[in-house]
This record gives structure tokens, sequence and C-alpha cells, in this order.
């Protein structure tokens, strides 16, 4: 393949700047929408993404980005692609034939250590963005790709980086995964219960709402919706210090040294005025507060009291 490495690395490099940029504005989660609009160069608009999860712009002989495409209600992602053992993300080949062009043209990135980008999609018309993104091998057998993220302030002027540490490549892997799982989840949290906090019911500020686990991660929870519970700032805090309690009924309760605490009013309205209140729960039934894992939580909260 007769490749133009120097109009492929400005490219490339034209991508990151953009996508550098996007992300100061609309942080983790960057709309479809400003994505297809794609980016400047020398007089081209080049886009990110396309239909394919493998996708090659037309000014390019290689591809630029790999996708895997958001969930949609009752339809699982027509791609599974997850964290192999080795701490690698592992990349489905586009179709069944490994010398296909698609997987031709992501094998020829990984010859040539070229960075990509990887989209994950966590809502429809939502997608994080992680680069750079290496091919760090291939696996014909399994038909896969192994996919590693690394640090972008390593990239050189060749947007090679300077040393493949496969240890560094993998914790940097394992730590953008986290990521995209964790905002995959204030998502899905946020939108089950409309954007609204489940114990003070602040409601249409997402800047000020978060999605809390009723168990963490070190315990064993997943971030799943019934793991989750959509609270502002103050009342999240609150939870997850054990000043708030939770109880397996959906009624909320404080602790009692702050019951007994005289203050200001955020005390009295924001913690005290919220002793025995309902909690709010999504509409939908699958998606309410697993009650198991509710009363493990709030036997924690009981001992912490």
């Amino acid at each position: 393949m007769s490749l133009d490495l120097d109009r492929d690395l400005l490219l490339r490099n034209a991508a990151f700047q953009r996508l550098e940029e996007l992300s100061r504005t609309y942080s983790d989660l960057l709309p479809w929408s400003v994505l297809n609009q794609g980016f400047p160069f020398r007089g081209d608009q080049v886009r990110f993404l396309g239909p394919r999860g493998i996708f090659k712009p037309a000014q390019m002989d290689l591809p630029l980005s790999i996708t895997t495409a958001p969930e949609k209600p009752g339809r699982p992602r027509p791609y599974d692609d997850e964290l192999g053992p080795d701490g690698f993300l592992r990349y489905r080949y586009q179709g069944t034939d490994p010398g296909s062009g698609d997987n031709k043209g992501l094998r020829e990135c990984f010859v040539q250590g070229l960075p990509l980008i990887y989209f994950h999609g966590v809502a429809s018309g939502s997608y994080q963005a992680l680069w750079p993104a290496f091919i760090h091998g291939d696996d014909p057998g399994s038909l896969t790709f192994v996919v590693a993220v690394d640090d972008p302030q390593l990239l050189d002027e060749t947007l090679a980086t300077s040393t493949v540490d496969g240890a560094r490549r993998a914790y940097t892997t394992r730590l953008a995964v986290q990521r995209l799982h964790q905002t995959a989840f204030r998502h899905k949290v946020l939108a089950a219960y409309r954007t609204t906090c489940a114990i003070c019911r602040l409601r249409n500020h997402p800047e000020l709402l978060g999605a809390a686990h009723i168990l963490s991660d070190s315990r064993g929870g997943e971030p799943v919706v019934p793991n989750g519970l959509a609270l502002c700032k103050i009342h999240h805090a609150a939870f997850d210090g054990n000043v708030v309690g939770i109880r397996p009924d959906l009624v909320v309760q404080v602790n009692d040294d702050v019951l007994a605490e005289i203050d200001g009013p955020m005390l009295r309205f924001g913690l005290q005025g919220m002793h025995h209140a309902k909690l709010i729960v999504p509409r939908s039934a699958s998606d309410r507060p697993d009650r198991h894992l509710l009363e493990e939580r709030y036997e924690e909260f009981r001992q912490a009291s």
C-alpha cells in the first residue's frame, strides 16, 4: 500500500486537536450532531466517524476511528467490545473476513503504529472519544483486534509514543474503560430518574446531579441502574458519607447526630428536612432500586450511625 505518511499524520493531528477543543466544550459526552460536522483540513471537512464501526474518511488511505455503537432499547450493542484479561480492549472485526478492506486497513494501522480515535456510544446521539488508541494486537482466530489507549501527552511530533510500554498502556486502558462505564452509568441513571434528585426533587439541573452507587465498586456494586440513585451533589456526598441512608422501604433516614445539630438553613432544610421523606423512583419497575442492595447498604448506614 502506497501511503502518504506525512499527510496522514497531519490529518490525525488535526482530528486530535479538534477533539480536544470539543471535549473542553462538551466535557464527557460529544453529540453526534457535532461529531458529524467533522473537522477542517486544507479546505475540506473531514468526517470523524461513519455508519460502519471501522471508519476511513475519503481524504485518508487508512482508518481514522473505530466506534462501538450505543445500546438501543430492546436491542443489544452490535459488537461486544470489552476489556480482556490482559487489560486491553477487544474490538470485533468488521464482518467475518479477516482480509476485508476495513479489517485490512486497521491491520495496516497496527503495522504502521498509527494512532486512532475510539468512539464509544453512551446513548443515542452521545459518544465518548478516547485517543490515542492503538491496535496493540490482531487475533484472526477470535476475529478481534486488541486495542490499547495511551496518554496523549506522550505523543511526539510523529504521533508515535516514545516507548511502547505494555504495562502503561494496559493501566491507561483500564482507567479509560472505567470512565466509559461510569459516564454511561450516570447518563442512564439520570435518564431513569428524569434528571431529578431522588431525595430533594431538584430537577433539570444535570450539572448539579450525579449517579450514586447503592453498593460501591469496592463492594461488588455494578454500574447498572438498579444499583444507582440520581442525587444532587449535597445528597450524593451525604449518602456516600452515611449522613443519610435509604431504608429498603424507600424512606430517607438522616443520621441521629445530624438531626440533633443546630445550624443554618442548609442543614435544616437540605438535610434534616429530608428525614422520613419518600424516595423518588423511576417509572420503569426494572430501573427501580434493588431492594436487596438497599438492605445491605442500609445496614452499613446503621452501623455507621
